[in-house]
């Protein structure tokens, strides 16, 4: 399988986060990238190449303009302040407050265009999340030629929306590349979201649209991030009422009640009948993740793999989360070695 890579997602790197009361280090980090990155070369299960660079274009498809440019310039507004420091918000714009008069000023921004505090701006941050977006539209791009690619994103995407960011993702790669197939020529295309995390921004993004079903399996809102959007009675609306479908899981659900799940989600996928399939690859699921509830084991990756091609089509596996760092490379290619057929190790 053909791994899309870029050496520009190190150019990010979140000295903290918003988490329980606390600022701490950041789970997201470049090592895991790094790490998936040995794994392929490991197992020897491809090519690795660098992506094209497909221009901005293609992300103002699935993002407002104001957003992009806001993502452009967001470092440099800070760093005129004096400020050397990560740039994260402080308040955003609830209930009653005006949300539709875009503010001038950078702490104001960072709120105005975010849900969370979990996705730190720094110097190298657009560099890297324009890099991680090119990554996904090579994938894409490939699937004109071949039947399956590996996008291997950094930072991830999958809670990023039209206009704001969150969740260590600031750009939605799944997203611009189900958008790219479409404006290559595929009628309907499929994202299956199989991260821990409900993909809020994915949803958001094609909610109304009929030529994108999305699936999300993922921990209950009631009790996990994002908390606001993953519940099962969320099915689209308007055109796109019927093509949203999500699959909500308890704390503690095993690996038996998952792939049960991810039975109803391939299910949805093949009566769809879509061109091609967009997997944004979370590993999170992981039994020993640091900030997940889920107990999936390294083995059972394979038989994630060897599900979802089993539904014959072409595929495009975009990376998302996974934060226990030292496993994530042995899981996330155990899913696409157990889509090729071959074994793999735990």
């Amino acid at each position: 399988m053909l791994t899309i890579y870029s050496e520009n997602h190190k150019l990010h790197h979140g000295n903290g986060e918003l988490m329980n009361g606390s600022i701490v280090p950041c789970f997201e980090m470049p090592r895991r990238a790094e790490l998936v990155l040995e794994r392929v070369r490991d197992v020897k299960l491809g090519e690795v190449i660098a992506p094209r660079d497909f221009g901005l274009t293609p992300l103002r498809k699935v993002h407002s303009s104001a957003y992009i440019n806001f993502l452009e310039t967001a470092w440099t507004d800070w760093a005129a302040l004096g400020r050397d420091f990560d740039a994260l918000p402080m308040t955003w714009p609830v209930r009653g407050m005006n949300q539709l008069r875009p503010p001038q000023q950078i702490e104001a921004k960072l709120g105005f265009y975010s849900f969370d505090g979990g996705a730190p701006i720094q110097a190298g941050t657009w560099r890297a999340v324009y890099s991680s977006a090119q990554v996904a539209l090579e994938g894409a791009a490939q699937l004109a030629h071949i039947s399956s690619a590996f996008a291997l994103c950094r930072p991830p995407g999958h809670h990023a929306a039209s206009d704001y960011m969150g969740g260590y993702c600031y750009i939605n790669n799944a997203a611009v590349a189900a958008q790219a197939l479409l404006d290559g020529g595929a009628k309907r295309v499929a994202i299956l979201d199989i991260d821990y995390h409900h993909g809020n921004g994915t949803q958001g993004i094609f909610y109304s649209r009929a030529d994108v079903l999305v699936v999300n399996l993922h921990g209950d809102p009631v009790f996990e991030y994002p908390f606001f959007l993953g519940h099962g009675d969320e099915i689209g609306s308007g055109a796109g009422e019927g093509y949203n479908l999500n699959l909500p899981l308890p704390a503690g659900t095993t690996f038996v009640a998952w792939l049960a799940a991810l039975e109803v989600a391939c299910a949805r996928v093949s009566g769809f009948a879509p061109d091609a399939v967009v997997v944004s690859l979370g590993v999170d699921t992981f039994k020993d993740d640091p900030i997940s509830q889920f107990q999936l084991a390294s083995e059972d990756y394979l038989r994630v793999g060897q599900r979802i091609a089993a539904l014959g089509l072409k595929t495009l596996f975009v990376m998302e989360g996974g934060y226990a760092v030292e496993e994530i490379g042995v899981n996330a290619v155990n899913v696409l070695t157990g889509f090729e057929g071959r074994s793999g190790k735990s």
